[in-house]
């Protein structure tokens, strides 16, 4: 079986930046370039408290209208978090690989404060699978089709996470 960390591996030719504009100072560009580039970022949920969630991962996204999306298992705490009121996160942006293989190299990559919510607008969902495919068009063979038909029977679910302001 083709997993998606496998898939990654492969690397995927095609990068899409999807209106991060802002480039006022050097770390603006920095984090500019990243989202352009990456294939990954890192993000975990914030506690009521503010710490961050034990819920960590590396995951496929895209960026569109300065957001950014990624599609997950519907069952994570990334996709309870948001319907529980939790809808803060900090995202890292960068490809360093799998985090827990990372010592934490991954938070001294450019990162971003950000409020997730669950997009169930059709037209977005489609839009950014468009995008998704047209990012990771070698994997999308295998996880396209996974992900259209999660998204369809509720196992999937697709988050936007905004810039907090």
């Amino acid at each position: 079986m083709i997993t998606r960390r496998t898939a990654l591996a492969w690397g995927s030719t095609v990068f899409v930046l999807g209106g991060v504009t802002r480039t006022t100072s050097a770390n603006d560009v920095s984090l500019e370039r990243a989202i352009e580039e990456s294939d990954l970022i890192y993000l975990t949920p914030i506690r009521s408290n503010g710490t961050e969630s034990r819920c960590q991962a590396e995951v496929w996204f895209v960026a569109d209208g300065g957001d950014l999306f990624v599609v997950t298992d519907s069952n994570t705490w990334r996709a309870h978090a948001p319907r529980l009121g939790l809808d803060r996160a900090r995202v890292w942006v960068g490809d360093l690989g799998t985090w827990g293989d990372t010592d934490g190299k991954y938070r001294f990559l450019p990162r971003l404060e950000m409020v997730a919510t669950q997009v169930r607008a059709t037209d977005v969902i489609e839009r950014v699978l468009e995008r998704f495919g047209d990012k990771y068009a070698m994997e999308w063979v295998v996880w396209g089709p996974r992900w259209r038909s999660g998204l369809a029977d509720g196992s999937r679910v697709m988050l936007r996470y905004r810039p907090r302001t």
